[in-house]
């Protein structure tokens, strides 16, 4: 798993959004401007997150950006997801894109060390971020792991 520049703008959106939830929207100016978000870069990563189906737009004086599904539904995972791809650190454990390893010696072997390794690697990442819903991120309440 790769944690970009483009997921944390995204999650620090997402902060502003989340606090603007059932009211009027909020123009991309405003947005990266109260999270320093340079505004090329801010309006790809709205455009990628309303093409995913979590936000909607509206043009005009009174148009902008806003959550078109409640903060409570949208996990972290989702979002990184939607931005870097899969969280497993390698293709042969990932859900959502399982690639086969092609040179790999383990491949037609019961077991194989790297990828029992990695897979709780992945369950660990994926069991953390998908468990932080957006709502509770937003407003800091976020889980701890448990040690």
């Amino acid at each position: 798993m790769k944690f970009s520049k483009k997921s944390e703008y995204a999650l620090r959106a997402l902060i502003e959004l989340t606090a603007q939830y059932g009211q009027p929207h909020l123009q991309r100016h405003e947005i990266a401007k109260r999270q320093q978000i340079p505004i090329e870069f801010l309006e790809q990563i709205l455009l990628t997150l309303k093409n995913a189906g979590l936000l909607g737009s509206r043009r005009g004086v009174t148009g902008g950006y806003s959550l078109i599904k409640p903060p409570q539904d949208i996990t972290l995972g989702q979002v990184i997801r939607i931005l870097d791809g899969p969280l497993a650190p390698i293709g042969c454990v990932s859900k959502t894109a399982y690639q086969k390893c092609s040179d790999c010696p383990y491949t037609e072997k019961k077991s194989c060390p790297i990828q029992n390794a990695m897979l709780g690697v992945r369950n660990a990442i994926a069991d953390i971020l998908d468990n932080y819903k957006l709502s509770d991120f937003a407003s800091g309440h976020c889980k701890r792991p448990h040690s």
